[in-house]
């Protein structure tokens, strides 16, 4: 939604942040739908957003669970991810002039890290930061470290003001 927006209003975007973005590539659900009854097909496949399996807890999985037997709820969730893999912003992307920040776990199945440099290398003025022992969601899985990334970068690209905020987001 963020590359979107940006894409029609610039003038609006002062910074971007991107993390695990959909908008080139995105590798979903594996090819699969979600059996929706499955509580076991669910935890295998959060799983696959975190490098370290330990973040998939019981907590996520069962909000997971009820998000997907929500009819309404996966019927909006599966219009967005249809909608993210459908607009493929490559061609948008060169016209982005606005600072960008990549955070990307290096063991991200799901928008993988050659996903990542296509990014960096299509957006001019973007910078690349990597996060080890860290797959699709980097905030949750290492967010000490994401936030330092972040929070140094903002506070670089839009002031000393701005950094501050990022330190709350983890």
């Amino acid at each position: 939604m963020a590359l979107v927006y940006a894409s029609r209003h610039p003038e609006r975007v002062k910074a971007m942040v991107l993390t695990a973005s959909s908008g080139l590539y995105e590798n979903a659900f594996g090819g699969s739908f979600p059996r929706r009854e499955d509580k076991e097909f669910i935890r295998r496949k959060v799983a696959l957003t975190f490098h370290d399996p330990k973040f998939a807890t019981d907590e996520l999985v069962e909000e997971c669970y009820e998000t997907v037997n929500d009819k309404g709820r996966l019927i909006r969730i599966l219009s967005l991810a249809k909608s993210a893999i459908r607009h493929n912003m490559a061609k948008e992307l060169p016209k982005m002039t606005m600072p960008v920040c990549l955070i990307w776990g290096r063991q991200d199945t799901i928008t993988p890290p050659e996903v990542a440099e296509e990014f960096h290398a299509l957006l001019p003025h973007s910078e690349l930061h990597w996060i080890d022992a860290c797959a699709h969601a980097p905030m949750m899985e290492q967010p000490e470290q994401f936030n330092a990334l972040l929070g140094t970068w903002l506070e670089r690209t839009l002031g000393p003001s701005s950094a501050g905020h990022a330190h709350a987001a983890g």
